[in-house]
């Protein structure tokens, strides 16, 4: 279970990055952009229903955002996003830290997979995010969260080389808000409190 919290907070601290760059990027209110940004990002294929940036107000929302493993973790499904919504401090982040005041993330599904020689999908994005040099990220500064707000449907485990060992868990949380979140150990423990209110079974 800790694994799986180490990966997800990468996960996230990756998705925050990419929408910080989308955020500098000029061309950042066209959905193709943000799906070509990703993309580049992740090396997975990406799907986006609707992504939206304020052009008055400090708002990024995208919504039905699809993340497809790649063909070596068998193309399906890797994240099922119904929305992510972050509102963030304007000021700061010409500063170039990403501060959020305003986090809500519905996550539908999440899918770990381990493919025939035992590699996961979550270390082959880790992999990503530690070969990218500073310059590649904009060395943007997480600046922290205010107030987070988290929905988990669906997470599943898939392994490829044995698919007797395959699982798939119900978490069925819904809105649960999150305070004052400055680190990524604050982070861990927001993931330890969900895994644990949604009665640790996943």
């Amino acid at each position: 279970m800790m694994r799986i919290i180490k990966w997800l907070i990468i996960l996230v601290t990756i998705l925050v990055l990419i929408v910080a760059g989308l955020v500098l990027s000029k061309d950042s209110i066209a959905r193709a952009a943000a799906e070509q940004q990703i993309r580049a990002q992740t090396g997975m294929d990406v799907k986006i229903e609707k992504f939206s940036v304020g052009l008055l107000s400090p708002v990024v929302t995208i919504q039905n955002l699809k993340l497809y493993n790649t063909p070596e973790f068998g193309g399906a499904p890797f994240l099922n996003v119904r929305e992510l919504h972050i509102e963030f401090d304007r000021a700061a982040l010409v500063e170039r830290r990403l501060k959020i005041t305003l986090l809500r993330l519905d996550l539908a599904e999440l899918t770990l997979v381990r493919n025939g020689t035992g590699a996961t999908n979550f270390q082959s994005i880790a992999s990503l995010g530690a070969s990218r040099k500073p310059h590649q990220t904009n060395a943007i500064e997480f600046a922290g969260i205010d107030v987070a707000n988290i929905s988990v449907g669906r997470v599943r485990s898939l392994d490829l080389k044995s698919p007797q060992k395959n699982r798939e868990w119900n978490a069925n949380l819904r809105d649960q808000v999150f305070q004052n979140i400055k680190t990524p150990g604050d982070a861990g423990g927001v993931l330890v409190l969900l895994w644990a209110r949604s009665g640790g079974s996943w």
